[in-house]
């Protein structure tokens, strides 16, 4: 059952969005500063009135409604706020409940999920090691042997983290370190945790509080180093041979997406780098679902692309174009055609979005 939201969550929040969508930093600040002079619960500021002003940014960004700078901008903004909030009035917490490390895998540069994780343990008095954006697994392994904590949480948004993710995952397993994770790249259910053999999942921060409060046992350490046994699939080497020769795909592509569309041949310098990103983003995109074996990972991921090109007025016929060159590029490789086939028939039934190109 869903439970109304007090109606200062709303107004704090219009208000908070006003000025982090308007670049106003001191005002975003006096926006909590005026909540935690009225008594506010800390932890529904951070998740209900920061944590839903964030989620907001990236609907706004993906429906062109906000431009990237304005997104980098409101986001820096609101991890300020965080800052302000857990630094106002706040006493020492006493004697931890236990010790945990926060960090989202390396790569991963969406630090602020993992940030309001942080601030609500230590709301509910964990001690944590908060490490941030994109650690590299070396220095995460060498952090756990220098202070045994009780569990690690990576956070992580995108899905083509995912590969890495499970090395983070196998490698904190192995020194006894019980691993819990969180973030879209794990999947809405939490699908792809399981696939890569984490020790628990949680959809967001109360449930990852909820998770540690009832304990994690320790994973058994040889167990964890059965990474390839837990991704049978991988045996077919598809994987590992489409990631090797990634670079040379996305610019193989390019070239061919000019020879089929003229057009692009004109293109402003700012246009064809685009161009080289989207298809960039669909090769890793398809080998990260290669790699969790999951063709809904790659649809999910076209179609939404398809509907970020059409709140932009550009047309989707080069995106389906470029899943053909893929698939003309890879027919040796059957789950990858498999899967490509299956995101150009999600796009065939999608209706056609706005176009400025003849």
């Amino acid at each position: 059952m869903n439970i109304p939201h007090p109606s200062w969550v709303s107004e704090l929040g219009d208000r908070l969005w006003a000025a982090a969508s308007g670049g106003d930093e001191y005002t975003a600040v006096g926006v909590i500063d005026d909540a935690l002079a009225a008594g506010r619960d800390r932890e529904t500021l951070l998740l209900e009135v920061i944590g839903a002003v964030q989620e907001k940014v990236g609907v706004e960004w993906a429906a062109n409604r906000m431009t990237v700078a304005q997104e980098h901008a409101a986001t820096a903004i609101n991890e300020r706020v965080i800052g302000a909030l857990v630094h106002r009035g706040r006493t020492s917490p006493g004697t931890p409940r236990g010790r945990v490390t926060v960090s989202c895998v390396d790569g991963e540069w969406h630090a602020l999920p993992a940030r309001l994780v942080t601030e609500v343990l230590r709301l509910r008095g964990w001690q944590v090691d908060y490490l941030g954006a994109q650690t590299p697994t070396p220095h995460l392994i060498s952090h756990l042997h220098a202070t045994n904590p009780d569990a690690v949480l990576l956070s992580s948004s995108l899905p083509t983290h995912l590969p890495t993710a499970h090395t983070a995952i196998a490698a904190c397993q192995a020194v006894g370190v019980p691993v819990l994770v969180g973030g879209r790249a794990f999947g809405a259910d939490g699908r792809f945790a399981r696939t890569l053999g984490t020790d628990r999942w949680a959809a967001d921060a109360r449930g990852a509080a909820a998770v540690l409060e009832n304990g994690l046992r320790r994973p058994d350490a040889a167990a964890a180093r059965q990474t390839v046994d837990d991704l049978p699939h991988l045996a077919d080497q598809e994987y590992t041979m489409i990631a090797r020769s990634r670079g040379q795909l996305v610019k193989q592509t390019l070239v061919d997406l000019e020879e089929r569309h003229p057009a692009m041949r004109s293109y402003r310098h700012d246009q064809r780098e685009r161009t080289a990103e989207d298809i960039a983003h669909i090769v890793d995109f398809l080998i990260s679902s290669l790699y969790v074996d999951d063709t809904v990972l790659f649809t999910s991921f076209v179609t939404w692309t398809a509907d970020v090109l059409n709140a932009r007025a550009v047309p989707t016929h080069s995106l389906t174009t470029a899943l053909a060159v893929l698939t003309e590029h890879l027919h040796d490789f059957p789950r990858a055609t498999v899967q490509l086939k299956a995101a150009a028939a999600c796009l065939a039934d999608l209706a056609p979005g706005p176009s400025t190109h003849a």
